[in-house]
């Protein structure tokens, strides 16, 4: 076992994360849903990002409690459970001062990107992300008829070209990035923020991987570098950043994303205004899920052991995957992500062919791992970890496996 696994299994001993949840015949995408991707049925999965262990028990004593209660009825997320719970997280976790006036809410990240594309674009413009490009981005990016524009990781100067066409409107960020697993540095995120402010595009930065930064790292809130210098959290656009939204949610840490819900911080006035107006009108979603509403408020007043330690263990998983590899490719020279549990693997140096791996995958190995091309890199593969430990040990030896197949 190696130094990190130990160490995830001192950390995580309070928590039962080996214990395998059948999650087949839950209406569960990634267990029930996979041959909707890949063409068969039955294949042990490693793909889209949720995890496979039961959210807090905090969060889930607090569903039970409000389930008691019995009437699900309107609600609302302007109360100050919920607001004083998300100032309490940024407190807690960041040391930040976050303004709970600047808050709002939304069913989804992805629901909140696409209406604040349509308010800061029209059809035919400019969205600028980085690439490798999480996939959820580029549907909402070209379903609503914007043009897509690609810079990558870490090319400040395709950045800036991007950035300086006259119709390129939004800088859509992924802070921490997927499917990388990178975590901006402070000084990364205030380049980003001189360049968009410079050319006057706005940042849409989606921080729902935030809360899962490895040891090691630090995540930075976007909203801190656009406030320029008072440390505070969402006071205003900020002259470092020009005009920004943060778009995020609890449920990806806490392993809830089926109850919906997420929020975000939007730093102009009168484009907070404009948000909740779409939202609360032309959208007609005025009254949020409450289920989420609790479980968003538990699990920042209450999940912080519980989060602490399924990071620790999937930390665990990263390492032993990371030791396989080695051992089995160490012209690979691979390290884990930064944060998240998605392995994001370059197999580029193996000289494999994508599509000859996915049907050994398939077809041999009866595993489902999603490929690079899914992203836009084809060579790379990007391998769920957020599950027990066997499972995780199972995918990464099908991998083994397919690799010396496709090699032999």
């Amino acid at each position: 076992m190696s130094e990190g696994a130990r160490n995830a299994v001192s950390t995580t001993a309070r928590y039962d994360f080996d214990t395998v949840i059948d999650r087949r015949d839950t209406w569960c995408v990634q267990w029930d849903g996979v041959a909707d991707r890949f063409g068969v049925d039955g294949l042990l999965p490693f793909t889209i990002s949720d995890m496979d262990f039961e959210t807090a028990p905090e969060v889930l004593a607090a569903l039970r409690a409000r389930l008691d209660h019995g009437v699900l009825g309107y609600t609302t997320w302007q109360q100050d459970d919920f607001l004083s719970a998300v100032a309490h997280w940024y407190g807690t976790r960041y040391g930040a001062d976050l303004d709970t006036g600047r808050l709002v809410y939304g069913p989804s990240v992805l629901s909140q990107l696409s209406q604040l594309l349509q308010m800061w674009t029209s059809e035919g413009e400019g969205v600028v992300v980085h690439t490798p490009t999480y996939d959820g981005f580029r549907k909402a990016v070209l379903g609503l008829g914007r043009e897509l524009r690609g810079v990558p990781l870490g090319d400040t100067e395709a950045l800036e070209r991007e950035l300086s066409r006259a119709d390129a409107k939004v800088l859509v960020l992924c802070s921490p990035h997927n499917p990388t697993g990178r975590v901006w540095t402070e000084a990364e995120l205030r380049e980003m923020a001189e360049l968009a402010r410079r050319h006057g595009a706005v940042v849409i930065s989606d921080e729902i991987h935030a809360d899962f930064v490895h040891d090691g790292h630090v995540h930075v809130p976007y909203a801190r570098i656009a406030d320029a210098g008072d440390g505070g959290v969402g006071d205003g656009g900020g002259p470092a950043g020009g005009r920004w939204a943060v778009i995020t949610s609890a449920s990806k840490s806490f392993n809830f994303p089926a109850l919906t819900g997420s929020y975000g911080i939007i730093g102009d006035p009168a484009d907070r205004a404009e948000y909740l107006r779409r939202m609360e009108t032309a959208e007609g979603l005025a009254s949020p899920a409450v289920l989420s509403l609790t479980a968003h408020i538990a699990a920042y007043r209450e999940g912080a052991a519980w989060l602490d330690a399924v990071r620790a263990y999937v930390t665990g998983n990263l390492a032993m995957v990371a030791e396989r590899l080695d051992a089995e490719f160490p012209e690979l020279a691979w390290v884990p992500p930064q944060a998240g549990y998605l392995a994001w693997i370059d197999l580029r140096p193996l000289g494999v062919e994508e599509e000859a791996l996915q049907r050994v995958l398939i077809e041999r190995e009866k595993v489902a791992i999603m490929p690079g091309s899914v992203y836009g890199a084809p060579g790379f593969l990007r391998l769920n970890l957020g599950c027990p430990r066997s499972k995780a040990e199972a995918g990464v030896s099908a991998l083994v496996r397919g690799l010396r197949t496709v090699r032999a």
